[in-house]
């Protein structure tokens, strides 16, 4: 369906870097994956993961929220910490700035090894390159055999942080992986982690390693938690299910900088029957919008499931500028109402879908650091348009009536500033040149 690479079974029980270097998603066979929908599905699974563990658990993830949800996830982590298995955690610095406290008091007396992503904690921060691209991803692997992506942060699915709590937990998703794909998967969560060890204040690393007793095994201790461990446990799903191809697909501002954005991309280009998109966020560049209008004129339903509950007021601008171009080409476009939106998933043809951590606007597609898991199997995809159905028949569908009635210079003036708060955005990110 799309520009990409395939791992014969045989060659995916050994873990490369081929899949990140060759720049296009590189399918491998016999994995067995689940949608989970929302933190009430997540965190259960996740939590009895975590609690059958025995050698190694990786977390990654942009908001950690002091809250119940979290702490079942956390209390989990610290008891697998305490019976012998290695645990590294790496949170954003801006997402879980309010919480960073609490976790490390939680955290305080264990062997859970905690980094920050670009820390936020004095004002000097701020001033230092690189500051608006976030670690976004939100990944969790146990025991390199079992792998949770996604979209959901460890905060209870009925909080928003600038909203408080709701009746109704927000719409989100997630996916559990079994086989090959969860390789690169542990690999991506690594090298954030590191990537965060590595960028903490080293004139405090520095005093506390001359300080220590013994520095040098100080230092010898510290490298050895870098090591990637080489067990792995079977690769291939149990044989009651059935094998399934998937690509682990990253955004980063190194070698993957456009492989989600180009993947989805394609995937609409080569769309013959349906597209079902859902996203808080919607802005996304012109070829991806091109693409979306091209499927629509040539027979294809294209579905936009957006927010109907607003959580940011120039986000909501954002999508909406758009709502008259796309709906003139004969794209629905459905605004959930019944709680917070925050799924960022595709699904092409009931063949092909992606879901994770990357929206569809200028931040997951150019600065942030996102992870997204690609799924080629009818029965998945079948299930995630099934559920985006659902949620769109509880959703106000827009109409171009709609669009005529609002105010045609109010329209064009929103338009105008969310392209320029767009563009100064990227601006100082270090980005120009594509919105």
């Amino acid at each position: 369906m799309e520009d990409s690479d395939t791992i014969a079974p045989g060659e995916a029980r050994s873990p490369t870097w081929h899949w990140y270097l060759v720049g296009r998603p590189v399918f491998t066979h016999s994995n067995e994956v689940q949608l989970l929908r929302g933190g009430e599905e997540l965190f259960p699974a996740m939590v009895a993961a975590i609690r059958r563990s025995r050698h190694e658990i990786w977390l990654a993830s942009y908001i950690v929220h002091d809250d119940a949800a979290a702490e079942t996830v956390l209390s989990a982590l610290l008891d697998a910490a305490a019976r012998g298995v290695r645990v590294r955690m790496v949170v954003d610095g801006f997402g879980s700035n309010a919480a960073q406290d609490w976790l490390e008091r939680r955290l305080a007396g264990s062997t859970v090894a905690l980094a920050v992503f670009r820390p936020l904690r004095r004002w000097t921060h701020w001033l230092q390159p690189g500051q608006l691209r976030r670690l976004h991803m939100k990944l969790c692997i146990v025991d390199g055999d079992l792998g949770f992506v996604g979209g959901i942060n460890l905060i209870d699915d009925r909080i928003d942080l600038h909203h408080g709590r709701s009746e109704l937990p927000r719409l989100d998703f997630a996916v559990q992986a079994r086989g090959p794909v969860v390789s690169p998967m542990e690999q991506a969560a690594r090298a954030m982690w590191s990537r965060a060890w590595f960028g903490r204040d080293w004139r405090v690393e520095a005093r506390t390693l001359l300080q220590a007793p013994q520095p040098l095994r100080e230092l010898r201790a510290a490298l050895r938690g870098l090591r990637l461990t080489r067990h792995r446990q079977n690769a291939d799903p149990p044989a009651s299910h059935r094998p399934v191809q998937c690509a682990f697909l990253v955004r980063d501002n190194l070698r993957q900088r456009r492989t989600i954005e180009r993947s989805v991309i394609q995937a609409v280009r080569n769309a013959k029957r349906s597209v079902w998109l859902v996203t808080p966020y919607f802005y996304p560049g012109g070829s991806f919008r091109k693409a979306l209008k091209d499927a629509a004129q040539r027979g294809v339903e294209v579905h936009l499931l957006l927010q109907g509950k607003i959580d940011y007021r120039l986000a909501a601008w954002a999508a909406q500028a758009l709502y008259d171009d796309l709906l003139r080409q004969g794209i629905h476009i459905h605004e959930y109402l019944p709680a917070f939106l925050h799924a960022k998933a595709l699904t092409v043809d009931d063949a092909w879908s992606t879901v994770g951590s990357s929206n569809f606007d200028p931040l997951s597609l150019l600065l942030n650091l996102e992870a997204n898991l690609v799924v080629s199997d009818p029965a998945f995809a079948g299930l995630l348009r099934r559920q985006l159905e659902s949620a769109a028949a509880h959703s106000r569908e827009v109409r171009l009536d709609d669009m005529a009635q609002a105010h045609g210079w109010t329209r064009w003036v929103r338009r105008a500033l969310v392209a320029w708060c767009a563009y100064v955005y990227l601006r100082l990110a270090g980005v120009s040149g594509r919105y």
